[in-house]
């Protein structure tokens, strides 16, 4: 699944085409199937979390989220997706200057006056990518539930925006954390700063996309997601993994840690 991160490098592209007008398009998918966005001009790109917003010059704005299977393109002036890939097409916006934005496979598809943009999500906790993160309202919601694991904390969106599997992994392993520790008991201040800082490094950076070693060498660009059985590149330490149901009938999450560098907490 796209993290913050992924959503917020998606944004900075698809600004290529701020100012373009839709010369013909239409939603491919959720409620608004069919709805045109024709004569619309697009005006700028915003993102909370993992949810892209698209905003439009009449007072409108098309909020998206990838999950585990969307994607966007831009084809350029007598480009054309193939005929498979078009079929899978859930927001079209063929643009005056012969470029055509494609929302492909796209689970949430939601259009919305801009002023309501709070109903898609206001229920989230503050995005650690926004200049203006307030850091008091993020430790707050982290520690609202003093016994909850870090690893479910960091991942619960209500919470904090942004981080998906794969930074509650890390950012255990770069803060020494074990994924069971509770919550209560950790410098959380710091590891917002710490979270801000990585996903902020990742989602701007060239080539730092998700590279938490700094290391860009295959097999090495991650301290302990998808290390499992494999020395940890800090300690030597064989690194562990199990997977974690944290919400019945969800799917398991696989959970990576080190047991040297981040021991488990004693009760």
């Amino acid at each position: 699944m796209p993290e913050g991160d992924s959503v917020h490098r998606l944004a900075a592209r698809l600004r290529a085409v701020d100012g373009a007008r839709v010369r013909s398009g239409e939603l491919r998918g959720g409620d608004a199937t069919g709805t045109p966005l024709t004569g619309r001009r697009i005006t700028g790109h915003a993102t909370h979390g993992k949810h892209l917003l698209t905003r439009f010059d009449d007072g409108t704005t098309l909020h998206t989220h990838m999950r585990m299977t969307g994607s966007w393109t831009v084809t350029a002036a007598g480009r054309r997706l193939p005929v498979h890939a078009a079929q899978q097409a859930r927001v079209r916006m063929a643009l005056e200057d012969g470029r055509t934005v494609w929302g492909l496979d796209l689970p949430v598809v939601e259009l919305l006056p801009t002023r309501d943009e709070h109903r898609a999500v206001g229920h989230l906790g503050p995005d650690l990518l926004h200049d203006d993160l307030d850091r008091a309202e993020a430790v707050r919601r982290l520690t609202a539930d003093p016994d909850l694991p870090v690893r479910r904390a960091l991942l619960d969106q209500r919470r904090v925006a942004g981080l998906g599997n794969l930074w509650a992994n890390e950012l255990g392993f770069v803060r020494g954390l074990h994924p069971d520790r509770p919550i209560g008991t950790v410098d959380v201040w710091t590891l917002v700063d710490t979270a801000q800082r990585m996903l902020r490094h990742s989602a701007t950076v060239p080539d730092a996309y998700q590279v938490t070693t700094g290391v860009l060498r295959r097999g090495e660009r991650h301290w302990v997601v998808g290390r499992a059985g494999r020395p940890c590149l800090r300690c030597g330490t064989s690194v562990r993994a199990r997977d974690d149901v944290e919400v019945v009938g969800s799917p398991p999450r696989r959970v990576w840690w080190c047991p040297r560098c981040q021991p488990a907490v004693s009760t």
